[in-house]
């Protein structure tokens, strides 16, 4: 019985250890996945915007020494896939947007 405890207890620490720490703009970017679908496709119901958003590496900006923070997030329209990654300036508590792209996932 302990030593299952301690498997689970084990367990427990090592996946919130290893999970991906929650982005300050990760909300802004999901609503602004919707934006952007909106803006290419117009309106639709079929619309739906994945939960979960990615952190990716920052990259660097090039007018400067500073980085941008970049979040990747999936969109979907009836049959299309769309990924979607969000450039944001590296500015505490704020989520300053400074630039977008959307690609679809396709098979050319």
């Amino acid at each position: 019985m302990i030593k299952y405890i301690m498997l689970v207890l084990f367990l427990v620490t090592s996946t919130h250890a290893f999970s991906e720490p929650v982005h300050h703009c990760s909300t802004d970017a999901a609503l602004q996945a919707k934006k952007l679908l909106d803006f290419h496709f117009g309106l639709d119901d079929r619309t739906e915007i994945d939960e979960h958003v990615t952190a990716l590496k920052p990259i660097k900006n090039p007018a400067g020494k500073g980085k941008f923070d970049v979040l990747e997030v999936y969109g979907h329209i009836y049959k299309g896939t769309y990924r979607m990654r969000f450039i944001y300036g590296q500015i505490p508590n704020q989520c300053l947007l400074v630039g977008q792209e959307i690609l679809e996932i396709t098979n050319l």
